[in-house]
């Protein structure tokens, strides 16, 4: 199967604001290094359509999506709407796209339902938006293409849907809508006690719940453990006939959200295993807020999608574009000067490390749930 790879220059010219973690260029970074690299030719990419109000409300609030309109057109919303629909705070503010963004995340997804249908596999690394609620904003995402696109997989014909989550923050909003499905099997790795504090351990919903809430400082060796022990034999035993792996580069050890050190390995390792258990695959974008980390993750997982080999030194082109990035961090937005590897290589060193009784205690716990109920 030849991967499809959603992307849209919205991306490039669009940001949250100048203070805000989401300043910073992914979704454009990851076209213009995986195209520099020679691994996105146009048959393989298709511009991300923007979702209608009309198909967004199939799980969004009619009113909430008015008024996420209303604050586009006039950048501005009435005190009482911004209360009511978390649009124009901190952490979703209003900016000049604020709706024909996350509503071209949401097309793309809806599209990649539809055409999941038959056999495929579909990137879409500006997906991933797992905090949206119905009716409001939430925690950096306006709308939820992550339900969005199992309804769509719904439409399609598909009943069993395994969802994977392996952002540094647990996707509250998707367990909203599906969290007491037994046809969804909602997997998510977490770091345990970090924003928005949910996915307990013994959060099971309906049976098809897998929390794996993790301590700070995850290392290789121990998500290697909790994919082959826990995360796989659960997405075996359910036997889906799709899977969205939600692939947010949060947890590695370069992200300033998080408190985890992974490497962009144990990601690209989760993509290579559950490419294995499926033929219908979408991949998603998500957290991520360190532009070098971020780009060079998601290319990293369009390789592996493909089966490109990764080289350990990255050709001119793809360090012209890993250096023409620029972030501004720390309270005065200082600009950041980033080391050579972050522009000279995709791969990070991978990152092993001890396997702790925190981490150990969330396997037992799973490996219990297992035995029970076999």
């Amino acid at each position: 199967m030849t991967p499809l790879f959603f992307g849209s220059e919205i991306y490039r010219g669009s940001s949250y604001g100048h203070w805000h973690p989401l300043r910073v260029p992914r979704v454009s970074t990851t076209m213009d290094l995986c195209r520099a690299m020679g691994w996105l030719p146009r048959s393989q990419f298709q511009t991300s359509p923007r979702a209608k109000p009309s198909a967004l409300s199939a799980w969004h609030d009619p009113d909430y999506l008015s008024a996420l309109v209303e604050a586009e057109e006039t950048q501005s919303l009435s005190e009482a709407a911004r209360k009511r629909f978390h649009i124009g705070t901190p952490s979703n503010p209003i900016f000049p796209e604020v709706y024909r963004r996350p509503a071209t995340g949401a097309g793309a997804s809806l599209a990649a339902g539809e055409l999941l249908r038959n056999p495929g596999i579909i990137y879409h690394p500006g997906g991933g938006t797992h905090h949206g609620m119905p009716a409001r904003a939430n925690g950096f995402c306006y709308l939820n293409d992550c339900v969005l696109a199992i309804q769509s997989l719904r439409r399609s014909g598909l009943t069993r849907i395994a969802y994977i989550d392996i952002d540094a923050h647990h996707p509250d909003g998707v367990v909203h809508a599906y969290g007491n499905d037994p046809d969804t099997l909602l997997i998510s790795v977490h770091e345990a006690g970090r924003w928005p504090r949910t996915g307990a351990l013994t959060d099971h919903g309906m049976g098809t719940q897998v929390n794996l809430p993790v301590p700070a400082g995850l290392n290789d060796t121990e998500f290697e453990a909790l994919r082959d022990a826990v995360i796989l034999p659960w997405v075996q035993a359910f036997r889906p006939e799709a899977i969205v792996l939600q692939c947010g580069a949060d947890a590695v050890t370069e992200d300033p959200q998080s408190r985890l050190a992974l490497s962009n390995n144990a990601h690209w390792s989760m993509v290579r295993a559950v490419m294995a258990l499926t033929d219908r695959l979408l991949v998603l974008g998500g957290g991520g807020y360190n532009p070098w980390s971020v780009g060079r993750l998601w290319s990293g997982v369009w390789a592996t999608l493909n089966g490109y080999e990764i080289p350990e030194t990255l050709p001119e082109a793809g360090q012209c574009v890993l250096r023409d990035l620029t972030w501004e961090r720390g309270p005065s937005l200082r600009p950041f000067d980033p080391p050579p590897d972050w522009t000279n290589t995709l791969r990070d060193p991978a990152r092993p490390g001890p396997m702790r009784d925190a981490t150990r205690a969330v396997m037992a716990h799973h490996a219990a749930r297992r035995l029970a109920l076999t």
